[in-house]
């Protein structure tokens, strides 16, 4: 047996002996002989000289190799449905046939979406940087005309959205999470009192990183949220775990495209989306849906940037992925390899964390991560004491704008790129930290 799944046997079979009480309940000698159990556990995982690594939300090596058929799909066919040889020059819409399969995915029609390279989150700066340099009515709408512009960031949340908000100058405003989306009370308040509000980020299914879905309440909320807002105000919708569910029956999200066009808001939203997650992380294709007048208006400003998108890449997805069923098909494989990983995060959280009042965390049906709530304060140190002993984790502050988490407790955990052997150890060695940064808290130590 390796010595890596040795340690993992010995290592759960000493926790599972472990009785740990609720924090607030044991006594403080119960706490001290605990501290002194878990001072001997952490001396031993320093001891092994671990090199693990949960940071980022990446698909494994058996992930991507689902789409391995991709290579050599095209067959020396190069030709489009509609006969536009896509090794040429030109099309900066994107092929019809993947404006058609992609919109699909957003609810958008084919003449609302525009399909480009590998990476929604090149389209999403794209989307910010014209809106704040050209303006997406002409310069007068440029919001680089007024002295503030601000974004409303619902947290915890992904920090690529506030990357670039903090690049290109943007003030963010953090608005709750809760279990059915952004606290829509909160954020409709903040919009009507602040004309400098210019827009909202949402991951609206299996959100980065709780995981919640978006009730319709809430999607029908932010549809109607550009009438309430200034004229240039635009919901940024990144549905990047739209097809990623875990189960068949996760929760669905309604359509925003159908509410926005109900109320007449189309030109106050942009989707986005990529398959970056589905087939190739690196060479995937990524797709943007709004009104036919945004996407006139973004076309002239990229016009500038490029003469096409990689129709080759585009034309080989439209091969692979065929249609919704066959998509679905496809994702239902990447849940096979995912849910175990799931699994050994919430299985290890809840046998040694549950009831113990030392943190609470998120179960989602999709997506790739789980949100874990330590006691406030202690997020830093416990990252810290991981990186101590050879575990990385995602740092602490990182699900918030600037890096800084009000109340530093906040950790967000991404179960998909190590082995399952390596992530059984990863999460052993976190539920450690976790205790010793907890009963260090309470006595403290």
């Amino acid at each position: 047996m390796p010595v890596l799944a040795l340690y993992s046997t010995f290592f759960t079979h000493a926790l599972c002996e472990d009785t740990t009480l609720h924090i607030d309940q044991a006594s403080e000698p119960q706490l001290r002989e605990q501290l002194q159990d878990l001072y001997d556990r952490f001396d031993q995982l320093a001891a092994r000289k671990l090199n693990l690594d949960i940071t980022r939300g990446k698909p494994s090596a058996a992930q991507v190799s689902l789409s391995d058929a991709l290579d050599g799909i095209l067959g020396g066919d190069y030709r489009a449905a509609d006969g536009t040889d896509a090794r040429n020059y030109g099309g900066l819409d994107g092929l019809p046939e993947a404006r058609a399969l992609f919109g699909e995915v957003l609810g958008t029609r084919p003449e609302e979406t525009l399909v480009g390279g590998n990476s929604s989150l090149t389209l999403m700066y794209q989307v910010m940087d014209f809106a704040l340099s050209e303006g997406l009515r002409g310069q007068e709408s440029a919001w680089a005309n007024l002295d503030t512009v601000k974004f409303l960031c619902p947290v915890p949340g992904y920090d690529r959205h506030f990357s670039v908000c903090e690049y290109l100058g943007i003030e963010m405003i953090n608005v709750p999470m809760l279990d059915t989306g952004p606290d829509m009370d909160e954020v409709e308040r903040l919009v009507a009192e602040d004309p400098a509000i210019k827009g909202i980020w949402c991951v609206p299914r299996f959100s980065n990183p709780t995981g919640c879905v978006y009730d319709d309440a809430t999607v029908e909320r932010l549809a109607r949220l550009p009438k309430l807002a200034s004229e240039d105000f635009i919901v940024m919708w990144d549905n990047a775990y739209a097809v990623h569910q875990l189960r068949e029956d996760a929760a669905a999200l309604a359509s925003i495209s159908e509410y926005a066009r109900r109320f007449e808001t189309m030109d106050g939203i942009f989707q986005f989306g990529s398959t970056s997650k589905v087939t190739f992380a690196g060479a995937g294709v990524a797709f943007v849906g709004s009104s036919e007048r945004n996407l006139s208006a973004l076309k002239a400003h990229l016009a500038f940037q490029t003469i096409g998108p990689d129709k080759v890449n585009q034309l080989r997805h439209v091969r692979f992925l065929k249609d919704s069923d066959t998509l679905a098909a496809h994702m239902a494989r990447h849940a096979e390899l995912l849910k175990p990983r799931f699994d050994c995060v919430l299985n290890t959280l809840e046998r040694e964390l549950g009831d113990t009042g030392m943190g609470s965390w998120t179960a989602p049906e999709g997506g790739y991560f789980v949100s874990f709530d330590a006691l406030p304060g202690l997020a830093q140190e416990i990252v810290d004491l991981a990186g101590k002993i050879g575990v990385k984790l995602t740092p602490a502050g990182a699900t918030f704008p600037y890096g800084k988490d009000p109340e530093n407790r906040n950790i967000r955990i991404s179960p998909s790129f190590p082995s399952l052997e390596d992530l059984e150890a990863s999460m052993e060695a976190f539920v450690v930290c976790v205790k010793l940064a907890s009963v260090k808290h309470k006595l403290g130590a």
